[in-house]
């Protein structure tokens, strides 16, 4: 069975690497040398914060059953970091674009340095903070960055498609190699020097604190509306009418809340459903081999994203069925195979059927990322960014918290073909993202240009 996990990761670097070199200029964007540096520097504090972020995640349950705590008490921690970046997340994303992306950056590095050092308590309450601490840092992680980039990108006059490249290149890095790296060493940490397991949150830290200090000496802020007459009220109410007023904005959010809460639950329930008996697995390696599987996707989206045809709108309806079926394998191999109750030595057949699964979902995961930063550049407005992703997030973290609320309530295979059943509607929403994307586009486009031809000559010298 070993053999069938190295066939499986081997054939996935072979793939990726294959990917990688055979790219031509078709799939290649040119861009000028200062945004090269621009964009490198990006993407090494990017890459930072996700090694902080990746180091801490394979071992949260650990340390937390290390200290005593049972699966329920552990579920509860959890719910809260979900339940903080639900109720907080909005808040964050506000004071993001009101006070400035660059501080809110810094505020992740800070909220979550200090999350990692209550993993020192044993102490319940004090494990509660982190997770509280922990779940603000999150919703930091997933909105400023992103809203930071944009803004800066457009104040410093690059070319629309060059975000692109960021886009995914970001994705390449922080959540497949980096991701890959993070872990072994996270391992080598715990199992090689035995360090215990809070010390990944150490490293984490340390990475973390490295990170901010890159931000606090490159980074220039940016905003979306300073205006001092704008209480975070009044914020929220913009955002909302936004969201409102905007179908296509609506779509994208019930489209990323669909996706990623589906992602969230996979996340929670791939262990249970490829060792249904407590088999023994090599979880590190599969977690690698999914880490590849999502560098593969976002490797597929540079190519996407680099060129005119299709549109991201178009091709996302084919990821959203391809990663709808791919979830449905663990309910269709349950029918025709029946699960075992005994333990069994490793993986079954039908677990390596899933695990093949899993691997095509996650590639869609690393399409879906750079895809849907393209789109939210797109339709969100700039002066409400931050707080319009952070609402985006608040359908998601109720999901997720009712999912680990029930998670022994039904079978792995249900909650799985649930997921599906989002995916599969996420692909109806994209369909109709797309009839609606091209026409107002079109109006947003030639109105300016009218507007700009008549005002030419009263601005002319």
């Amino acid at each position: 069975m070993e053999l069938f996990y190295y066939m499986v990761f081997g054939a996935m670097a072979a793939v990726v690497a294959v990917m990688e070199l055979s790219k031509t200029n078709k799939d290649r964007i040119n861009t000028s040398s200062v945004f090269d540096s621009f964009k490198n520097n990006y993407l090494l504090v990017y890459s930072l914060m996700m090694a902080g972020d990746w180091l801490q995640g394979p071992y949260v349950y650990y340390l937390y059953s290390t200290y005593g705590f049972g699966k329920g008490e552990i579920g509860q921690l959890f719910i809260a970091g979900f339940g903080s970046s639900m109720v907080f997340g909005t808040i964050v994303g506000s004071l993001a674009d009101k006070q400035g992306r660059k501080r809110a950056c810094v505020t992740y590095c800070i909220t979550y340095i200090l999350s990692c050092f209550t993993k020192h308590s044993p102490q319940y309450k004090v494990l509660m903070v982190g997770r509280i601490l922990g779940g603000i840092a999150t919703s930091l992680l997933f909105s400023a960055f992103e809203s930071w980039l944009v803004a800066e990108h457009f104040k410093r006059g690059f070319d629309v498609q060059w975000l692109s490249l960021t886009f995914s290149k970001a994705i390449f890095l922080g959540n497949g190699l980096i991701a890959i790296l993070s872990g072994l060493f996270g391992n080598m940490l715990v199992d090689t020097l035995s360090l215990g397991p809070v010390s990944p949150f150490d490293a984490a830290a340390i990475i973390l604190a490295i990170g901010m200090a890159f931000i606090l000496s490159s980074w220039t802020e940016n905003y979306g509306d300073p205006s001092d007459n704008k209480d975070l009220l009044t914020q929220f109410k913009g955002a909302a009418v936004a969201i409102a007023a905007d179908e296509k904005i609506a779509l994208l959010g019930a489209i990323q809340s669909l996706f990623e809460g589906s992602m969230y639950t996979f996340v929670f329930l791939w262990t249970p459903a490829l060792s249904p008996n407590d088999e023994e697995i090599p979880h590190g390696f599969i977690f690698a081999t999914f880490m590849l599987a999502s560098m593969l996707g976002s490797s597929i989206a540079s190519r996407l994203l680099a060129r005119n045809s299709p549109a991201v709108e178009s091709y996302m309806q084919i990821v959203f069925v391809i990663s709808s079926a791919s979830l449905l394998l663990p309910l269709l191999t349950n029918f025709l195979v029946a699960p075992s109750k005994e333990k069994g030595d490793g993986l079954s057949f039908s677990g390596c059927l899933q695990l093949l699964g899993f691997c095509v979902f996650e590639a869609c995961v690393g399409i879906f990322w750079p895809s849907i930063m393209k789109m939210r550049s797109q339709y969100i407005p700039e002066e409400a960014r931050s707080t319009i992703m952070n609402f985006f997030r608040i359908p998601l973290n109720i999901f997720v918290c009712i999912v680990l609320y029930n998670v022994n309530a039904f079978p792995i295979a249900v909650m799985l073909g649930m997921c599906s059943i989002f995916l599969f509607v996420a692909s109806i929403l994209q369909r109709r993202l797309l009839a609606i994307a091209d026409k107002p586009k079109t109006e947003d486009w030639t109105m300016p240009r009218e507007k700009n031809m008549e005002d030419e000559p009263l601005n002319a010298p």
